[in-house]
């Protein structure tokens, strides 16, 4: 069965409900506009972290790439003294 709510009579009793209404709502704005910030806050945390290691991983790469190139110019270096050492063998 459902409940019948009263509705205030004189226009007094009305305004208050409405200002108590209207208190509730600002509270619970205030809550969740608290709460958003919190979370904005966390984001920008979790953002900079983000950055931080995208940086880290670029200067790993970086330096990767650096190591391959002169693993690469050694190995290029070795062949051909190979092929210097083969052909006077022959």
């Amino acid at each position: 069965m459902a409940d019948i709510l009263s509705f205030p009579i004189k226009p007094e009793d009305r305004l208050r409900a409405a200002l108590r209404r209207l208190d509730d709502a600002l509270r619970e704005q205030k809550l969740a506009f608290t709460e958003f910030r919190t979370n904005l806050a966390a984001l920008g945390g979790a953002v900079s972290s983000l950055d931080q290691s995208l940086q880290t991983y670029r200067s790993t790469l970086a330096e990767t790439a650096l190591n391959v190139a002169a693993s690469h110019a050694s190995a290029r270096q070795l062949e051909e003294t190979a092929d210097i050492w083969l052909s006077q063998a022959r």
